[in-house]
């Protein structure tokens, strides 16, 4: 006991220096000032601060953080727009200017939260008040790129950069929304009017090529059939000149009267007519004056035709 009393004061030095030790979490760096002049940072870890004279005056966080937006916006043709959005930022990076801008720009959080929140909703603001209301839904892309440019440097003076913007939703009022609903229904109806009447064209137009292509085939067809029978013909006369050129032959050889062989002619055609003719009428003189006569016709065809070079 009487040794406590002698060594008080080593106890008392203990203590101080004791508390001049602790701890910066994960995550953040802690920012220390001496009798309120700022002296620099520090890590995460197990630290140690000068006790009575060092303290923390803030902790800063290097994690992102996030904020939801909800304002208004007036279009070049004085349409009210209303956005929801969701706004992704973060301290610029770890180094020691920037955690300093971090911690002396803004007195609170609070303070960083209104200025920034105003600093996005005033760039969007500026970009919708250009544009008319039917280019706003096709426009998030451009309008996130344009926030970025306008806020980035602005956001860098004060230690943060924003990471992302994310619109969520973008409305209109009740009036726009119906009459945008007007629109898109006749500009449907307009486009299934031009569809339907392309296909109708293009219906029309492939039957007109089919039925040209089939009267060309059956044209075709016909050409051919007439040529072929017209062959057809040409054979069986070939063939039948050349029967009765060897039957004269035969019947002169034997002294026989060619005449007979234009006799034979005249019975075969007459059977022919009666066995084919399904129902035709066909006028032939019988008698014996018709037929002697139709006999001196084939043979003066034949002598024509014995005579010619």
């Amino acid at each position: 006991m009487d040794y406590l009393i002698d060594y008080w004061w080593v106890l008392l030095i203990g203590i101080i220096l004791f508390s001049g030790l602790f701890t910066v979490n994960q995550g953040t760096i802690a920012v220390i000032t001496r009798l309120g002049k700022y002296i620099g940072v520090r890590r995460p870890g197990l630290q140690f601060k000068i006790p009575l004279l060092d303290q923390v005056y803030r902790r800063v966080s290097i994690q992102n953080r996030s904020v939801e937006l909800e304002f208004q916006a007036v279009t070049a043709d004085q349409a009210n727009v209303y956005f929801k959005s969701m706004l992704l930022y973060s301290v610029l990076n770890q180094e020691e200017e920037a955690i300093k801008n971090v911690a002396f720009k803004f007195i609170s959080d609070k303070d960083l939260m209104q200025a920034l929140v105003r600093t996005v909703e005033g760039s969007i603001r500026a970009f919708v008040a250009t544009k008319r209301q039917a280019e706003i839904l096709s426009l998030r892309n451009e309008i996130v790129e344009y926030v970025k440019d306008q806020i980035d440097h602005t956001l860098e003076q004060w230690g943060y950069h924003l990471q992302d913007l994310q619109i969520n939703d973008i409305t209109f009022d009740e009036a726009i929304l119906t009459s945008m609903s007007k629109v898109v229904a006749s500009n449907n109806l307009k486009a299934a009017a031009e569809n339907e009447g392309q296909a109708l064209l293009i219906t029309k137009t492939k039957a007109a090529e089919a039925e040209g292509n089939a009267i060309k085939i059956a044209a075709e067809a016909e050409r051919q059939a007439a040529q072929l029978r017209g062959q057809g013909v040409a054979l069986f006369r070939e063939e039948v000149a050349k029967g009765m050129s060897q039957a004269a032959e035969q019947m002169k050889q034997a002294n026989l009267d060619t005449n007979v062989i234009l006799f034979s002619m005249w019975t075969e055609a007459i059977k022919n007519f009666a066995e084919y003719g399904k129902g035709n009428v066909i006028f032939l003189d019988g008698s014996s004056e018709g037929m002697e006569k139709t006999m001196r016709q084939i043979m003066a065809m034949q002598q024509m035709g014995d005579h010619k070079p």
